[in-house]
């Protein structure tokens, strides 16, 4: 394998991690706006969406592109949904930190 095309499936990883970043954390904040959720903690919605979401969409992929899923495949998907979820919670984080500093106050 090439450098090159080692880069790609790089690149290609990258942009997978934060598309479903993108996604948990749009369904988290909706879930959290439900009447009744609100008082779950913000980092176990965004944990277990990832564990769920994530091999969804990879057996999605994998059953679109007709290719054959093997246990370390599932393994790494798992991996990569602790990933997502980091870099869910994390943002997420840093927006309510930012948000904190203007001093607004919900009255």
């Amino acid at each position: 394998m090439e450098v090159n095309e080692m880069m790609q499936y790089l690149s290609y990883l990258m942009v997978a991690i934060g598309m479903m970043a993108f996604i948990v954390s749009v369904i988290t904040q909706v879930i959290k706006s439900w009447p009744g959720l609100s008082s779950l903690p913000t980092s176990a919605v965004v944990i277990v969406l990832s564990l769920v979401l994530c091999p969804a969409a990879f057996l999605a992929v994998m059953a679109w592109l007709g290719r054959p899923v093997a246990w370390y495949m599932v393994f790494a998907c798992m991996v990569a949904a602790f990933v997502v979820a980091l870099v869910s919670m994390d943002g997420w984080e840093r927006i309510r930190e930012i948000w904190e500093r203007t001093g607004y106050k919900k009255e």
